[in-house]
């Protein structure tokens, strides 16, 4: 792949007066952005997202994109969001699986996930039997007791676990629903062992995209729903952290985002504003 180059602009400044524990200002030149629950909840597009990331786009700004899902290979994904209306190239998602495939490399897994993402594990070879990892996704209804059964069997035999992510619910359009978490959980706690996490909050998968953005952490911010593995994942990788209050966001639950938004359709002015206000702060400054 193709490293993108970063676009010099005019410097953006972030200066968040309400998000607590934040009191500086970062030059940014990309965005991370999350997709499901930021972008768009189920088949339904936040209103006002796409206009968004046009706008951001047009500014000038590197986006990446960055998913946690683990149901969809990286193919449907960009379908998927091109069918909302958004103009996302598959080269700009970034996936767990993706992530994982690297991390395997020429050794052996046993896939613990839904059959549509082998397709993002070409090159990987998947045994049933004696492999050098189980690999974990989210299989929704598919976890059934033998197939957990049969993962926990091959850890006992000296497996390693690999999870493409450990969060601990998401966003359906009925409600919130349990995420691949609480069954990586399950198999740590019968096997001894503890899993590998490949997908966020993992400094490594935000690495990722920003060497392919061609970008220093503190020249990028993260935008999500998620205050765990969206924001204070990027935040301990050294990123700026943008908290959305769609998806699976709870009102209590926001931990200490740089930045607090109603919704991603707030993003572009709020970065003009606060770039207008550094601005100001710098004319008002008395010289010396």
């Amino acid at each position: 792949m193709t490293r993108g180059k970063a676009i010099r602009r005019p410097e953006r400044r972030i200066a968040s007066s309400d998000a607590s524990g934040y009191h500086g200002r970062v030059h940014l030149e990309g965005l991370l952005v999350d997709l499901d629950g930021t972008l768009y909840v189920g088949n339904e597009p936040v209103e006002g997202a796409r206009e968004a990331v046009d706008g951001l786009k047009h500014s000038g700004l590197a986006l990446r994109y960055v998913t946690n899902t683990t149901r969809k290979p990286r193919r449907e994904v960009s379908n998927h969001l091109r069918s909302l209306g958004f103009e996302v190239e598959e080269v700009e998602i970034f996936t767990p699986a993706r992530a994982a495939a690297g991390l395997i490399g020429d050794r052996s897994c046993y896939p613990l996930v839904d059959d549509s993402l082998l397709e993002d594990l070409r090159g990987v070879t998947l045994v049933e039997d004696h492999p050098d990892y189980v690999l974990v996704g989210d299989l929704g209804g598919g976890f059934t007791y033998d197939r957990l059964n049969a993962a926990f069997r091959l850890l006992a035999d000296g497996a390693e676990l690999l999870a493409l992510q450990k969060n601990r619910y998401w966003r359906k359009e009925d409600g919130l629903s349990l995420d691949a978490g609480p069954f990586v959980a399950a198999l740590e706690y019968a096997s001894g062992k503890s899993a590998t996490v490949v997908g966020k909050p993992e400094r490594d998968f935000f690495r990722l995209a920003l060497a392919d953005m061609g970008l220093e952490p503190h020249e990028v911010a993260m935008v999500g729903d998620d205050a765990e593995a969206d924001v204070a994942g990027a935040q301990a990788a050294g990123l700026t952290g943008i908290l959305v209050r769609t998806g699976k966001y709870r009102l209590g639950a926001e931990g200490k985002p740089d930045l607090l938004l109603e919704s991603f359709a707030k993003l572009p002015e709020a970065l003009r504003s606060r770039r207008q206000a550094s601005r100001i702060s710098r004319d008002l400054k008395p010289e010396t």
